[in-house]
């Protein structure tokens, strides 16, 4: 069930979404100051290609919070509302809704990515 969704899922949004993230990732990338925050664009972009079957464990600590807080100001505030609208749509529709979720799963990720790891 989890390759006929992720199958399902890159035709259908998750190619565009990886794409645009992997994008702004390699643009975060491009500056040596910005290679941190490019890798956890890419970080998202990963998980946007499979997302079923895989979770996001966050863990904690002061630093990790501060980290995030300078990644929504940089530029993680749009990816997340971005994956964020995509959700609401495909939950707009029945048969949508386990695609609106994996949605949801890459916005707080694009939203907070720093402290986060993929299993």
């Amino acid at each position: 069930m989890k390759l006929l969704g992720n199958i399902v899922w890159f035709i259908f949004g998750g190619f565009i979404s990886a794409l645009l993230l992997a994008v702004f990732g390699l643009l975060w990338c491009a500056t040596i100051i910005g290679i941190p925050v490019g890798l956890q664009a890419l970080k998202a972009a990963r998980l946007s290609l499979a997302p079923f079957g895989k979770q996001v464990v966050y863990g904690g600590g002061p630093g990790r919070f501060l980290l995030n807080v300078l990644w929504i100001v940089l530029g993680g505030f749009a990816p997340a509302v971005c994956c964020a609208v995509f959700g609401l749509i495909w939950c707009a529709t029945i048969v949508g809704i386990p695609f609106g979720l994996q949605f949801f799963k890459l916005a707080k990720l694009a939203l907070m990515p720093f402290g986060a790891t993929i299993e």
